[in-house]
């Protein structure tokens, strides 16, 4: 899957992962996915919760081209 916009927070502690993910939603159109790449191991369980109480998609997990962990977030609203 190709994202609409990727965010490099590879270096960012917790909880500044998902700040930037809040910060950039509105960066992406209604239907696109925004990518948050963080080695923060908090960020595979802070994304799906910080979109359950967005009412955001969560598509899920996969890998940046580097190998980082990359979390897959879909625009609702």
């Amino acid at each position: 899957m190709t994202p609409a916009l990727e965010l490099d927070c590879r270096d960012l502690p917790c909880p500044r992962p998902i700040i930037e993910l809040a910060r950039h939603l509105a960066d992406v159109g209604v239907g696109q996915v925004l990518a948050v790449v963080a080695h923060d191991p908090a960020a595979r369980y802070d994304v799906p919760a910080w979109c359950r109480m967005r009412d955001q998609e969560y598509v899920g997990q996969d890998t940046a081209d580097d190998g980082a962990p990359r979390f897959l977030v879909r625009r609702r609203s």
